[in-house]
């Protein structure tokens, strides 16, 4: 529904307009964001071209200008007083902006640039004129992608999540199906529910049209906020009743149904059916509460009114908030101009091709991953060995090294992926420095003891014991939170965010003694081991 209100409220006769120098001054701005931002809106834009789940970004900009012009006689009648909240805002975002180009950590810079564009527009019209901007200019930041570290944890977990639903809703139809992680075993068939079908690629646009219905609907704040939200169980729910209709049709025509042009057009309509479920909400929600009102009346876009032709028009004053903001936007980017660009840090690193096989009395083999596990991890080298003692003792041993951790590519932390295979983590030992929860492995003398996670998974009867810590630029770190701070840091001092995973996994067997000796196994391969990845992970 759309309508158009009548400008002249017999309240107000004047209205403001910019005046050139203004036009000029906003021009200039315009300019100066552009050129400090290039680099960081060049690399969301082949985001939105290359990542289906952020190929919306294309449009939310127009919507955000719509939001704008449909408030645009508000904004006349409304006079600009500026604000130096908003000129404290943009000199937030500014820090954040030379932080993320020093630390060459774009997702940081476009955030920024969302923060900058509020912080100016509150300096330039103030708080009152400000409540028409502010979430037209919010909406940008649904375009930029979650850090890489958030949103391969958050992929992993939905994709469980779905899986398991999915597996529900094929057995509703009296199917045999059995899951194991991410793998749904139908017996003749298996659908690996893999990053794709993880939901994110619904999720991130719903919530989207989610914010925006929320934003043209006329309740109450509580609905606007439930409307909103809803969109993440939707989101998961849809995504999991389409897992298991693609299982079911599977089961019953083959393969092909999981592929091609099929499996593409059931993921738009399901999208499709998530925008419909929203619509009937507001209908529910316009029918509760004390603000009762029909969907005409709770979901209506206005147009602007007409301005008269004798209303008092005045041109706008600069307000001291904008010219200091201007100022301040024109100072960094002429700084940060002049600093010559970082070129990426040449490291001396051996392949882990020639990684040895014999650690003086473990001999190991290369046990190749597959090429879906290689495409998930992403990383730029890596090893996967198993090594045996005389005995038979056995442990595999994985290393994934990254030469930049940004983005999606990302160390994937084995709480986060050991689920996806079926296995169930009982116990979990995290070494936190200053807390009782060590497990330090000695090492070579003058060398300080290794500190490692421990986990003890389970899948049926087979029990393992999982070691591993994260070798980071010289540094052994087991908390993924240090890991993330290191990087930035180290990108921003040292210009670097290499660095690797490492795992150890070996089967603990029966009996009471088995996870000690599982315990002295592994810590007798990460002493043989630990001394050599410095050649292959440069510190």
């Amino acid at each position: 529904m759309t309508s158009t209100l009548s400008f002249n409220d017999g309240s107000r006769t004047q209205v403001w307009q910019l005046s050139t120098n203004q036009w000029l001054a906003l021009s200039f701005l315009a300019a100066v964001l552009a050129t400090m931002f290039a680099g960081g809106l060049i690399r969301l834009e082949r985001i939105w071209y290359g990542q289906a789940e952020y190929s919306y970004g294309y449009i939310v900009p127009a919507i955000a200008l719509f939001l704008i012009w449909q408030n645009r006689d508000y904004l006349e009648r409304t006079p600009f007083t500026g604000s130096w909240v908003g000129f404290g805002v943009a000199l937030a975002g500014a820090f954040l902006y030379v932080l993320g180009e020093l630390g060459a950590m774009y997702t940081l810079v476009q955030y920024a640039f969302v923060i900058v564009l509020e912080g100016v527009a509150l300096a330039f019209v103030g708080r009152q004129a400000f409540r028409y901007l502010f979430v037209p200019l919010l909406m940008l930041a649904f375009t930029i992608p979650l850090p890489g570290f958030i949103l391969s944890g958050l992929s992993q977990q939905l994709q469980l999540i779905s899986s398991q639903l999915g597996v529900l809703v094929i057995k509703l139809f009296g199917i045999s199906v059995y899951l194991e992680g991410n793998v749904i075993d139908l017996g003749v068939f298996k659908l690996q529910v893999v990053e794709a079908c993880s939901g994110l690629r619904y999720l991130f646009p719903l919530m989207t049209i989610g914010f925006m219905l929320a934003y043209f609907y006329h309740g109450h704040m509580w609905k606007r906020v439930v409307l909103f939200l809803s969109t993440i169980p939707v989101t998961i729910l849809m995504n999991s009743f389409r897992i298991g209709v693609i299982g079911i049709m599977v089961e019953y025509w083959g393969q092909s149904m999981a592929e091609g042009f099929l499996h593409d057009f059931e993921g738009w309509l399901v999208f499709m059916a998530c925008t419909a479920i929203l619509m009937f909400e507001i209908v529910v929600l316009a029918r509760i509460g004390s603000d009762r009102m029909s969907f005409s009346e709770a979901f209506n876009i206005r147009l602007p009114a007409h301005r008269p032709v004798n209303v008092e028009v005045h041109s706008r004053d600069f307000t001291r908030p904008f010219i200091a903001s201007l100022l301040l936007m024109s100072v960094v980017m002429g700084v940060m101009q002049a600093i010559p660009n970082r070129q990426p840090v040449e490291l001396a690193r051996k392949d882990f091709a020639v990684f040895p096989m014999r650690l003086g009395d473990w001999v190991g083999k290369f046990s190749p991953l597959e090429a879906q596990y290689i495409d998930a991890l992403n990383f730029d080298d890596y090893v996967m060995a198993n090594y045996h003692e005389p005995d038979g003792s056995a442990v595999n041993f994985y290393v994934g090294y990254y030469a930049t951790q940004r983005k999606d590519k990302v160390p994937h932390s084995p709480e986060a992926c050991i689920p996806g295979g079926g296995w169930e983590i009982t116990k979990l030992t995290q070494a936190v420095p200053g807390s009782f929860l060590k497990r330090p492995i000695p090492l070579n003398k003058g060398q300080s003891p290794l500190q490692v996670n421990s986990l003890i998974i389970e899948k049926g009867s087979d029990r393992q014991l999982v070691y591993y810590w994260f070798q980071q630029r010289g540094r052994v770190l087991t908390n993924q939170w240090a890991v993330k701070w290191y990087i930035f840091w180290d990108a921003l001092t040292r210009n670097r965010t290499d660095g690797a995973l490492v795992r150890l996994v070996t089967p603990i067997g029966p009996g009471s003694a088995a996870l000690n000796e599982a315990n002295q196994r592994l810590s007798r391969f990460a002493a043989q081991v630990y001394p050599l990845l410095p050649a292959y992970v440069p510190d």
